[in-house]
Order: structure tokens, then sequence, then C-alpha cells
């Protein structure tokens, strides 16, 4: 590894600012050729944290096979033993690690849970702190307490529940659990965040007169997130009712134990798919589900808006390269969280690219579109951002350092663009370990001729 040390980094998305005392620059591989291989990919973060959410609320034991194992999922395993849930590991089929056999307990506050930076952490479990015994404290990375939370503190408060902030309406927070809570209706603005209705619904069975969601903003963005906890919800036996474009209805009643079996995620395939576009070649992703509810799902038909070619063949999804990348103008309010990926594919296009509908990433594991823009622009590049999105004007780019901010998909999209431009050190590939602990493994074995 190449270690550099500075004091201060050029820039922070947030305004932070905190001195460093020593990063990790991992140097990006670069493809000597077209790529033709088959990845792979662990469990989805999102479908295994929403499981072990209903695992922890349901009625009987419940065994998810194949789940991610990550630090994201890590904290929820950590976060629900602490409130009274047995989680153990099990033997399984899967190659990234063992099964998980859960066994609800009743939930008992007198607790601290670590968030981390893992949103599903801090929206998914305020509301089963709620519905537990005593106090439970949230708190979680520097840049977890800039994330936003006031949404879930206050309909939580509108729906019966003891919350202490000390009026920071963020991390951390303490939920005075009482054993119950009342439920009923609320109306909250999730522009934010799709996660606050999730968390809401997840939990809304478990409340005493059940939930009445409305969603009162202009914008909610990642739709499909909240399809998946409607589909996670029937799948145990919980009905979730749409009145109207915005408004959800949960009878309480009983949540049932499942054995489920996760879907590899497909938001992880993003930088791997793109990697055929930008060398010239075609990669194929193994278990891709023949429906499902992931955002990812729609890379099928992104990438060949870009220039590629995208075919199903059982499971197995397989994108190959084009004449070239293609610039495009694109709403991706429903799948945010491909955006890195598919803006750091856009500023190696031949023509400019407009991708809107993204502003909420603003507030996301770093201000991901300042990020973006800034990080691109430093090799070279010409982004700029807009009020809800970004404008990529393609430029030769040359190496240099790519600062991840701690965030995940910062990191994957530098290591994208690294694939055709030497000299890209990206910060703190660790990062990755947030929901694909094995990224650097498959990246490197996805182009076994790279060089450094």
């Amino acid at each position: 590894m190449l270690i550099s040390r500075y004091s201060k980094p050029e820039f922070d998305p947030y305004g932070d600012n905190v001195p460093v005392e020593a990063d990790e620059w991992w140097p990006a591989p670069t493809a000597s050729g077209p790529l033709a291989c088959t990845v792979s990919l662990p469990g989805s973060k999102s479908l295994t944290n929403r499981e072990l959410v209903l695992a922890a609320l349901a009625e009987g034991p419940s065994l998810l096979r194949a789940p991610l194992h990550s630090r994201d999922s890590d904290l929820m395993v950590d976060a629900l033993r602490q409130l009274g849930t047995t989680i153990e590991k099990v033997p399984g089929k899967g190659s990234f690690g063992p099964d998980l056999r859960t066994t609800p307990g009743e939930l008992l506050g007198s607790t601290t849970v670590d968030c981390g930076l893992a949103g599903t952490v801090m929206r998914f479990l305020p509301p089963l702190a709620a519905l537990a015994l005593g106090p439970t404290t949230f708190d979680g990375d520097s840049g977890a307490r800039r994330r936003p939370m006031a949404t879930m503190i206050t309909a939580l408060r509108e729906l019966g529940a003891d919350i202490n902030d000390d009026g920071r309406r963020a991390l951390p927070f303490t939920v005075h659990g009482r054993g119950a809570l009342a439920g009923g209706e609320v109306t909250i603005d999730a522009g934010a965040s799709s996660q606050f209705v999730s968390g809401l619904l997840l939990a809304g069975s478990r409340f005493e007169n059940g939930l009445h969601l409305r969603h009162s903003g202009e914008r909610l963005p990642s739709l499909p997130h909240i399809e998946m906890t409607i589909a996670t919800l029937a799948a145990r036996g919980v009905t979730v009712l749409s009145p109207a474009v915005g408004e959800w209805t949960v009878k309480p009643g009983p949540i049932a134990g499942a054995e489920v079996d996760i879907e590899p995620d497909l938001s992880n395939a993003a930088p791997f798919l793109a990697a055929a576009l930008v060398t010239g070649g075609s990669v194929t992703i193994s278990g891709w589900p023949a429906s499902t509810t992931q955002v990812g799902a729609d890379l099928a038909t992104l990438l060949p808006l870009f220039g590629a070619t995208a075919t199903v063949l059982g499971d197995r999804l397989t994108v190959s390269a084009g004449s070239g990348i293609h610039g495009v103008e694109l709403d991706l309010s429903t799948g945010g969280e491909l955006a890195p990926t598919l803006v750091a594919l856009a500023a190696l296009a031949d023509s400019p690219s407009t991708i809107t509908g993204i502003g909420h990433l603003r507030h996301h594991e770093s201000n991901r579109l300042e990020a973006l823009a800034t990080e691109i622009n430093r090799l070279g590049g010409n982004v700029t951002e807009l009020p809800d999105g970004l404008h990529i004007v393609p430029q030769p780019l040359t190496g240099g350092q790519w600062r991840s901010y701690d965030d995940h998909r910062m990191a994957t999209a530098g290591a994208l663009i690294g694939l055709v431009v030497p000299g890209v050190l990206v910060e703190n590939i660790a990062t990755t370990a947030k929901t694909l602990p094995q990224f650097p493994e498959l990246w490197h074995a996805m182009i076994p001729e790279a060089t450094l």
C-alpha cells in the first residue's frame, strides 16, 4: 500500500475538516485490455437488514440463507442481539459466509446501539427501541451524526414514543421504550430518504393501533426500496395497503417467522457491469434473479442507454460493450444508489450527460454530488452540480488521488475510473466493507492482467 500523510483534506463535502493522521491509498488496477469474466456477489444488504428486522419482530424463528456479511449487516446483527434477539451463525451453502438463524425474544432496552454509518440501522431500529422496555441510545460514526434523522424522531414522537435528542434532531438520541407504542396516524416528509417510510412500515403491525402513514413532500426518492419493504412484509403475512400515492396503512397483527433466500446484491454489481463498457469487454453476473424489488435490476436497462448490450440467460446477466460510451439524459430518482457508478461512466463517455433526480444524495454516506464533482474534476474532468443532479462534460482524465469520504460507492467509482486512467489512487478502499468486504479481491480477480 502507498501511505500518504497529510494534516487536512483539501475538501470535505460536509465542511467538517477533521484532521487526518494517516490514509491508505489503494492503487486502482488498470485493465490491459477488454474484460471477459463472470463475477459472483454476496447477498443484498437491503434485503438482509430488512429480513433481520422482521425476524426480530416475528412470532417464531427465522432462517436467512446466504445473507450478506458486511459492516452494515454486522452492525444490524449486533444491535438486534443487544435488543434481545438471538442470532446464530449456522452452516450454509453460500460461498460468502454462514446462514443466520434468528429467534425473537422480548425486546429490552438499557443499551447503546452503534449505527456506524448504516442508514438502515439508524432508521429501522428506533421503532423497535420504542417497542422495547427501557432506554436505547443510538449513536454512530461522525458522518452518521450529520445524516438526516429529524423525520424519524418527529414521527415516533407523534406515534407515542418518548425520545430525548437534546434538540439535535440527529444522532445521538435516546428512545425511552415502554414495551409498546400506540401507533396510529402520522404524516412525514420522507424526501431525504425512503428509509424513513420503510423503518415505520417494518414495525407498523406491532404498534397497538397499527400504522396509517402519509408522505407530504413533493418528491419521494428510491420508491423501489419501499416496494421491497412491502414485499418482505407480505411474505411474512403482513399486508400493507396503499390507498393513494404516498399513503400506506398497516393493521396491527403478528409477523411470521420464515426461511428466506437472500438475493445477490444487484447494486453492488454496478461497478463490475460498468467495467465492461469502460474496457470494451464483457462481464457476467451470476445468480441474477428472474424477478426482484432491488433497484440494481435497472442496470439491465440503464447500461444500454450508455451504449451497452445487456442479455439475461437463465440466472446470468451479461453486459457487453458497444461501439463506445455515450452520454445520457437520465432521471435517476428511483435508483440514486447507482449514481456514483453511472456518473463515473458518464465522465468517460463521448458526449455530455445530465443525471437528475438525485438531490437527496447530498445526505448519504457523503455529500455524493459534491464529492463526485470534486473528485472527477480533480482528475481533469468537468462536472457541474445542479439543484437536483449533475451535468457531466467528458474531458481527458489523468491519474491522481481519489478521495472516498468513507463512502463505499465513492470508492468503487474511483476504482472504475482507474480501469482506464492509469495512476488513480483510491483513498481507503476498505470502506467498501460497508456492503462488499470482498470488493478489492473481486476487482483484482476480474482483471488478472491489470497493471498498477
